[in-house]
């Protein structure tokens, strides 16, 4: 049975959710599930955008079919060619197959390498600024490249302002029933996903995303449909604004997260000690073992506050491995304009507190390691008490 939502005049949401999937990309974790949106337009010509993952391709055939009514499809455009979205193009192809395919060049080139055939006579190729009309509608097409792929593209509609923004402005989570933002408590139920979203998959490529919002035309847009989550028909400045800190890698707010790994304890109980300490001077502390916290949520919080406490063991002369490849995560996605502390601890040759500070001055760019350190020789001492009362006060005063 059909599940279809009205956008606006013309425009139907025929996407849908996936609640068993736990794994993003396989590798980000998912406990609310995700949605595929997909949008199609109703004109003088049909035009679909985008089309789905593989899961949920039932679904989604039936809301294409109901909205066309007994229509045909006269167009497909794909803005992405990541497989979550485009998928089912050979699907809509079999049924539809007199539909137009529009896509950039290299969406079509990605398109031969999923072993999507798609006629060549029904390939229409776009690039930047090119135009097409379908009747009342006239779509403008804006390259995306690496946004977070090579061919990705977004589309507006001049007619009714409608952004059809790809991997822009998306998150995880399923939509439940709620299709727009001013339906949910976006800033309370959604931001740390739509966060966690944007920093794992879209993080690393910050100038790129700058450089689209640059071109976006923000007065003339009524209404933002992304590939992932709620569709915005508001409240605009509360969403460019996060994407303008997050593809600057400027701090959401000034506070302390404390990333620790501890082996026995030992380590645990130093941070307990120094978060203490720090929310006693005013200052907002979150807290993670690193074991036990998936990456892509101390990367989303990284994104977030605008300190970090690295506190780790010394781990066969060398980082604890989690600690290591969360700092591996860190220079992969781009971060940078970061204030670091380190905690260090180690039983006979305590090396990963120079090795942590020599990461992060050779490979995240803008940011520094204050010079207080802690130094721990297996267990918390009063000298290690003392370092931590200037480790704070170096915190209080580097965010004055």
């Amino acid at each position: 049975m059909h599940c279809v939502r009205e956008i606006t005049k013309d425009l139907y949401w025929v996407g849908g959710n996936d609640r068993r999937i736990t794994m993003f990309e396989n590798i980000h974790p998912l406990k609310d599930g995700v949605s595929y949106n997909s949008y199609l337009l109703l004109d003088k010509k049909t035009v679909l955008f985008d089309t789905v993952d593989w899961t949920i391709v039932r679904q989604f055939v039936e809301n294409v079919e109901h909205v066309l009514d007994g229509r045909t499809l006269d167009y497909l455009v794909i803005n992405h060619m990541e497989p979550d979205h485009a998928a089912a193009i050979e699907e809509v192809l079999l049924r539809y197959p007199k539909a137009k395919v529009i896509s950039t060049e290299k969406g079509f080139y990605l398109m031969h390498q999923f072993g999507f055939h798609v006629d060549p006579a029904n390939q229409i190729t776009v690039k930047e600024g090119d135009k097409q009309n379908f009747g009342k509608h006239e779509i403008v097409f804006v390259e995306a490249p690496m946004v977070h792929w090579p061919e990705a593209m977004v589309s507006f509609d001049t007619t009714n302002g409608v952004l059809f923004s790809a991997d822009a402005f998306g998150s995880f989570k399923a939509l439940n029933g709620a299709m727009f933002n001013d339906e949910v408590d976006f800033d309370k139920d959604w931001i740390d996903e739509a966060r966690r979203y944007y920093t794992n998959i879209v993080g690393k490529y910050g100038p790129h995303v700058q450089h689209l919002l640059g071109k976006a035309p923000v007065d003339q847009i009524k209404f933002i449909c992304p590939l992932h989550g709620p569709v915005w028909r508001n409240d605009f400045g509360y969403l460019i604004d996060k994407y303008v800190k997050w593809a600057t890698y400027t701090p959401e707010e000034k506070a302390v997260m404390i990333v620790y790994a501890s082996m026995y304890g030992n380590t645990e109980n130093a941070v307990e000690i120094l978060a203490s300490k720090l929310v006693q001077k005013g200052i907002k502390v979150r807290l993670y073992d690193v074991s036990n916290t998936h990456v892509s949520h101390l990367i989303s919080d990284t994104f977030k506050y605008s300190h970090v406490i690295l506190s780790s063991v010394t781990y066969n002369l060398g980082i604890y491995p989690p600690m290591h490849n969360y700092l591996m995560d860190m220079k992969a996605l781009n971060l940078q304009n970061r204030t670091f502390a380190i905690l260090e601890n180690g039983s006979w040759a305590c090396k990963v507190g120079s090795l942590m500070r020599e990461f992060i001055e050779n490979n995240l760019k803008k940011s520094i390691v204050l010079n207080e350190t802690v130094t721990l020789t297996s267990s918390t001492n009063e000298v290690n008490l003392k370092e931590m009362d200037d480790l704070v006060e170096s915190i209080v005063e580097s965010m004055k």
